[in-house]
Order: C-alpha cells, then structure tokens, then sequence
C-alpha cells in the first residue's frame, strides 16, 4: 500500500551504515521500518553536540544497483568510509570495451550511506595498478573542495581526510582531478546518501542508478577496445548515454524486480560530465520525487530533471505486473545511445486498472530478450574472423530488425498498406541489392513501387547502424516471409556507403 507522508524534510534520504556487527540486507530485500523526525540541517554549535559515540563503525559499502541497508542506531557515530580507485577494462557495450576510471572497480562507484551527524573518516586509496593520480569531492561536505584537495592520490599510495554530514540529502561524488572533465567521463562519480536521524520510511524496494555520458572514438557500437575521445567531449557530443556505466546493465538477467504492490525507491544520480537528464519511467507516474536530491518531494511527477553532478530521489507504488521501461526522456539517448534500463515486475493481473499487452520486443530492440546484444556482438566478431555463417547473420539481423525496422514494416515484413511497402514477396527489394543498400544507408524519400502499387513515405537515413548491422538486417530480410534469400557483406554495404553521395545526416 501507498506510504503517506506527513514530514516532507524527514523523508528526504535513505539510510547509513548499521552498527558494527549489524549483517547488511539481501539485495532487492524490503527496507526495514524506521521512525520518522523532520529535523533541519545541522550547523556550528548544534554539530558540536552530535559527537560520535562509541568505537568507529566501518561503513558497508554497495554496488550498484543496490544500496547499503538503512542505519538503526540513534545517534551519530563516527564512520570509516575505504574506497578504492580502481582502473579497469569492462564492456561498455556488446563487443566494445571501455578504461573505465572507477571508485571500488564499477560505474557508478559504491553507493555510500551515512547519518545526519555522523564524523566520516574517508580513507581513498589509489590501487598500484593504475596509471593516473585522483581524488575525490564529495557534494556532501561542507568545505573547500569538497574533499578533494585533502584526497589528491598518486597510483599505491593512500590519503585521509575526516568531515561531518552536516545536511541529509543524496549528494554526487566524483574525482575532480585535472582534467577534471575527463575523470568523470570515465566514470569515476557515485553517490552518498546522508540520512536524517529519524530515517526515511519503509519502502519494499530501494535501487541505486546512475546516469553518466561516455565519449569514444568509434561510433556508437563500433566494435573493441574504444579509447576516450576528448574532442567529443568538449563538444558534448556524446556517443553513449547510460545507466550504471553499461549499455547491458538494467536489462534481461540484470533488470531490476518487484512485485505488484509494493512501493520502489530509485536513488538516481547523474555523473554527468555534460548532459541534463530527463529521467522517466515508462507506465509509471512518480508519487513523489525529491529533486535535486533535497529534503522537500512533489507528487505525482512524470518526468523528472536531474542536472549533471545532481541527483533525485523517486518514489512509486507497481500497481501492474509486466515489464516498465528506464528511459532519459530526450529520447535518442535511450534508443540511440544506451539510457535504457528494466524494471520487470511480477504479480496478478489488475484488468480494472489495465487492460493492454506487455510492452513489446519491437519497442525494445535488441533489449527485449537475454543475449541477443551477445548475439550482434557475436555476429560481428565472426563476420571480421571470416568464419560467420548465413543463419547466424540471419538471427542477429532478425534481432536488429525488430528495433530497427519492424514498427514500419512490421514483423510480419507486410508493411503498413498504403504507407510503408512490404518486404515479404517484395519486388523492390529483390530485384537490386546495391540499390537496397544505398536506401537504408542513405535512406529514401517517394514515390516508389513494391509489387506494383505506389507508396510516398520516407525512409530516413539508419546513420546508427555500422556496415555489420546494415548487411545482417538486409540478409535477414532476403531470408525470411518466403522471400528467395541471398547475403549482403560488410564489405558490399562499406563499398556503398564510400561510393554513394550522402546528404546531411546520411550514415557516415
């Protein structure tokens, strides 16, 4: 059931850290009760008073997307937070990997939780591997440089420093070593939770994501190990936007769960370096969202801004069981870039409440279903090798096609009469492969004639997809509603695309 709130300034954070020996929850478990008192931030002479007692509690850190339990203990402690900077090698996509900079081996780094007036002594540790010295501001405290002057730390070495938590709230972290642009764009930022002494109210769910946006060389997708690309950077022209550092991280086995029923709590942040997120959750309303990651909440918001270096917290009851959608609400960032992540919720039917389908595989794409992103990847790793058979590129162009093409043309290849020509039995298509090519690299503008009628919609240039996904699309198409099969290569759609006129926004 909905959670009423009476103490806007109480409800504004989550949890700390448990007394020493407290054992942390599962993940994904329901969040215990905890009273609620709608305190003002602490500051001078009111701090002086909330001194830590008892010996030192070591602070249980998470990854995302989960999150520390919250804290039990009434009164404030001291805290010994370890983190550790850790340059590592992941997949930032299907087939591409990424040197990601991170706080505790992962994007976003370990979600941190303290308490309203808990002295936090922060030990960073820069791991001898790494190749390049960082530090660490935290929004949450208060003083010059957030931290990050006292935490500057070459590669073996360690630095401490202490603050106390001063204001509840969900604050960013990030390096802030120069350039400090570069640092966060390889993922070095996460978020701290500084909770009010009373806590926050039970929910059944709590989920840590965080938005950040990548720059790489190669084009969206574009296969290996992609290096950092400054230049697009400073031009904030980003080539993926994601949740928690990877295009796969909210998806199939790694979608977020719950049951119809119960009330989620998303703690969102966003890394930034550049871009402003429009966070939403398709087919749900928020029942309530600290902006900006503050102490007040409004109702019954759809979308929700969350500035780059800022973070918010929403709330919302699952009525429905089915499959609901993460999304940046600037819209290519989700289908074009990566901002999309699951969350999967399960429970009986409410017919009352809605009647429609689960959402379908077209409007996912290639997220729809575990392992087809592998299957692309996979595709394109045989195609460069020689060695990619003409049923495997059929399945990865199917699974491309139904994000791609399907909603135009359909799964069933009929088209839309009247709008959008067939490709099931279709004379157009068969009849010149080149040309076929050269339309969804360049696209088509009409009037044009399938299977003798007329059709005046235009196809827009696929300028998303790479010379692979191109030729597993079309040898998808060629092989599949009766049509009489055939292959394209790569290299046939990479000898168009080079020899072909493009207009503006053309694949390129």
């Amino acid at each position: 059931m909905r959670i009423p709130c009476f103490l806007p300034l109480a409800l504004a954070l989550v949890a700390c850290q448990p007394p020493a020996g407290e054992g942390a929850a599962p993940p994904g478990a329901p969040v215990a009760a905890v009273n609620v008192n709608g305190l003002p931030a602490i500051r001078s002479t009111e701090a002086a008073s909330l001194t830590a007692a008892g010996e030192a509690i070591q602070a249980v850190l998470a990854q995302a997307p989960f999150v520390p339990p919250p804290i039990t203990r009434t009164e404030p402690a001291k805290l010994v937070v370890n983190l550790e900077v850790k340059e590592v090698v992941k997949p930032i996509s299907e087939g591409v990997d990424y040197v990601f900079w991170t706080f505790g081996g992962d994007v976003p780094g370990s979600f941190i939780r303290v308490r309203q007036g808990d002295s936090v002594e922060f030990h960073l540790n820069n791991h001898p591997d790494n190749k390049m010295p960082h530090n660490i501001d935290l929004h949450a405290v208060t003083g010059p440089g957030g931290g990050a002057a006292s935490s500057f730390t070459a590669p073996g070495q360690s630095s401490q420093f202490s603050f106390k938590a001063l204001n509840a709230g969900l604050y960013v972290y990030h390096c802030a070593t120069a350039p400090v642009g570069m640092h966060i764009a390889n993922g070095m930022y996460g978020l701290i939770l500084v909770e009010p002494p009373g806590g926050l109210p039970p929910v059944d769910r709590e989920y840590y994501v965080m938005q950040g946006d990548f720059y790489t060389v190669g084009k969206y997708r574009e296969k290996g190990l992609q290096p950092f690309d400054m230049q697009k950077a400073i031009e904030e022209n980003a080539t993926y936007v994601l949740f928690n550092g990877s295009e796969g991280a909210l998806v199939g086995d790694k979608a977020l769960t719950a049951k119809t029923g119960e009330t989620v709590r998303l703690y969102i942040g966003n890394g930034g370096p550049n871009l402003v997120s429009s966070f939403h959750v398709i087919g749900e309303i928020f029942d309530k969202v600290y902006t900006e990651g503050g102490t007040r909440f409004q109702e019954n918001v759809q979308t929700t801004l969350i500035p780059a270096g800022g973070a918010a917290i929403v709330e919302f009851v699952v009525d429905v069981p089915g499959t609901y959608v993460l999304v940046d609400h600037s819209i290519f960032r989700a289908f074009n870039k990566g901002a999309l992540g699951l969350l999967k919720v399960e429970g009986e039917e409410n017919v009352a409440l809605y009647s429609g389908k689960e959402v379908s595989e077209a409007y996912l794409a290639d997220k729809a279903q575990t392992g087809t992103g592998a299957m692309i990847a996979d595709a394109t790793t045989a195609s460069a090798a020689g060695t990619l058979s003409k049923e495997a590129q059929v399945q990865a162009g199917g699974a491309l096609f139904a994000g791609t093409c399907s909603a135009c043309h359909q799964s069933s290849g009929a088209g839309i009469e009247g709008v959008f020509p067939p490709l099931a039995g279709s004379d157009f298509l068969l009849a010149d492969k080149e040309r076929a090519i050269g339309i969804v690299i360049n696209g088509l503008s009409g009037p044009v004639t399938v299977n003798g009628k007329d059709y005046t919609s235009v196809m827009p240039p696929m300028s998303q997809l790479n010379d692979d996904e191109v030729a597993n699309i079309l040898t998808f198409a060629l092989n599949s509603w009766g049509n009489d099969g055939g292959r394209v290569t790569h290299a046939e759609v990479a000898k168009v695309r080079a020899s072909t006129p493009r207009p503006p926004g053309a694949a390129h």
